[in-house]
């Protein structure tokens, strides 16, 4: 045995320093309701940071979220953090949802701009009376109570952004705003996240980057996605699915190992904290972290 895997061992049987950390999404029907509380039960007892749920525009969605959040906060151990974005609402509108939030027991907000309302990749337009951007959005809820508030991060470069400096300065304007962590949209190639945390310490950014890790259940809908956002993929990735868009048993086991040998690497190269997108299926993303030395802390939730 090598070295470096006995290194890898050593690290992986020292886990206590490992963070790991879910994204949920709220439910659109009973079926989905019962498999997020599935996945919930399923990955409570590994003891995460917190996890987040997801957040729309339009008042169904909004509720959906605030419904999640607070049967988490209620039923459960964990520490929910609640997405909010300034899509098609009034700074009001925003406003009464942070209230609601604190009133619910939340704690930890999950602070974006959000997705253009015609859909991702399409152009912003701030809504009237609304929050221009998520440094706008940060500000408004710190002054409204002392929350947490995370933002994201693009290793890549947001679409949106015409160079990495403009990339940074909106980094930067949300931390000055308040923000305390950033979580990365996914990527594949951890390359680009190790010269992105780089550029942003050199920038004198200094709040945690967690890396944002997606297992692949489905290459054509991350790729497509991928596509949108500005995240690429490596042919390396999609030559690993080829052939297995009809063949699901193996795609599963190829994506929970192309996952653990993204983290695994990751962890190597003394990264601690993981942020996963769960997409509601637990399966998968517990079977990563038992590969990071996790385990079961506390009980799970009753079924």
């Amino acid at each position: 045995m090598t070295s470096s895997l006995l290194d890898r061992r050593f690290r992986l049987n020292s886990a206590s320093n490992i963070s790991v950390s879910f994204e949920f999404f709220p439910p659109k029907n009973e079926r989905m309701e019962e498999q997020l509380w599935s996945s919930i039960k399923r990955l409570e007892p590994l003891g995460p940071a917190f996890v987040s749920v997801t957040y729309g525009a339009g008042g169904s969605t909004r509720e959906r979220t605030h419904s999640t959040v607070s049967r988490i906060v209620n039923e459960t151990s964990l520490k929910p953090a609640a997405h909010l974005t300034c899509v098609d609402a009034t700074k009001e509108e925003v406003d009464d949802v942070v209230r609601s939030y604190w009133d619910a027991g939340v704690r930890h907000i999950v602070a974006l701009r959000g997705d253009p309302a015609a859909g991702v990749g399409a152009q912003y337009i701030p809504p009237e009376n609304g929050y221009q951007s998520t440094a706008d959005l940060v500000a408004s809820i710190k002054r409204i109570g002392d929350f947490e508030v995370s933002v994201s991060a693009y290793p890549e470069r947001h679409p949106e952004s015409r160079s990495w400096d403009v990339e940074l300065d909106v980094l930067k304007a949300k931390v000055d705003a308040g923000a305390t962590r950033a979580i990365t949209q996914f990527f594949f190639d951890n390359s680009d996240y190790l010269r992105y945390v780089e550029r942003v310490q050199a920038a004198g950014i200094n709040i945690p980057i967690i890396p944002g890790i997606v297992p692949v259940l489905s290459f054509k809908g991350i790729a497509g996605f991928a596509r949108k956002t500005g995240a690429s993929v490596p042919n390396w990735l999609a030559r690993r699915f080829e052939g297995l868009d009809d063949d699901p048993r193996t795609r599963e086991l190829v994506a929970a190992a192309v996952a653990a040998e993204q983290v695994l690497d990751l962890v190597d190269q003394g990264i601690d904290e993981f942020h996963f997108y769960t997409m509601n299926k637990a399966d998968l993303v517990y079977a990563i972290c038992h590969m990071l030395g996790l385990r079961e802390k506390t009980p799970a939730i009753s079924a």
